[in-house]
């Protein structure tokens, strides 16, 4: 049987789409799944897709964080569960505990619509295995509150725990030590602002390398 990869969608949501077309390009079951709706449907991961969740009017992702579908992904991942947030749903993850720190706005205050090269600094999360360290890949990035921030304490506890996972080359939004993605402590939640599931087609995509991260996740899942 194949995986099962459930992406949710919230009002506001842009990415689901994109998202459930990555999942199925890296050869897994593609499974939506409804913000208001606890159940998981059985899935083996969860990606929580970019766009604007409950149009951002709190706090970018805080009130997606309470919605009842997130409290079983919490739960879920708390048993070691893949979970992937992209954009949006990296600030989700944030605001739901899952991941540490709080995306800002970026630095000049503008938003940022642009292909950027990342660095690949954890290869042992569920969903990076099959980068290599210090690979750069090509991943499309559209965000205007990207800006990684944390409390001194924090950054030391990722930088020396190795939970950074992706860097910018060129920080464009001011990330603290470049930061654009991090993972839990077990590396099974991985959290980034740039749009992998915009990077899995050659006809769609500046590179193929975001298809990566929904391949690892597929292999991790079989392991």
């Amino acid at each position: 049987m194949s995986a099962r990869i459930g992406v949710i969608t919230f009002p506001g949501t842009l990415d689901d789409v994109d998202a459930l077309r990555a999942v199925r390009v890296a050869g897994a079951e593609a499974v939506g799944l409804w913000h208001a709706d606890a159940d998981l449907k059985d899935v083996d991961a969860v990606v929580v897709p970019g766009g604007f969740s409950y149009g951002d009017y709190l706090r970018s992702g805080a009130i997606a964080a309470l919605a009842p579908v997130m409290r079983s992904v919490v739960d879920r991942a708390a048993a070691g569960m893949p979970v992937l947030g992209i954009c949006n749903g990296f600030q989700i993850l944030t605001e739901a505990g899952l991941l540490p720190g709080a995306l800002t706005r970026n630095e000049g205050l503008h938003f940022h619509c642009e292909d950027t090269y990342l660095e690949v600094e954890k290869t042992t999360t569920a969903w990076t295995s099959t980068f290599t360290q210090g690979q750069k890949i090509l991943i499309p990035a559209k965000h205007g509150e990207g800006r990684f921030q944390a409390t001194p304490e924090t950054i030391e506890e990722l930088e020396k725990e190795g939970r950074v996972v992706f860097r910018y080359t060129d920080n464009f939004n001011g990330s603290v030590n470049s930061i654009a993605g991090v993972s839990s402590a077990d590396g099974r939640v991985v959290g980034l602002m740039p749009h992998p599931e915009h990077a899995v087609e050659e006809l769609t995509g500046p590179s193929l390398d975001g298809l990566e991260l929904f391949l690892s996740a597929v292999g991790s899942i079989a392991a």
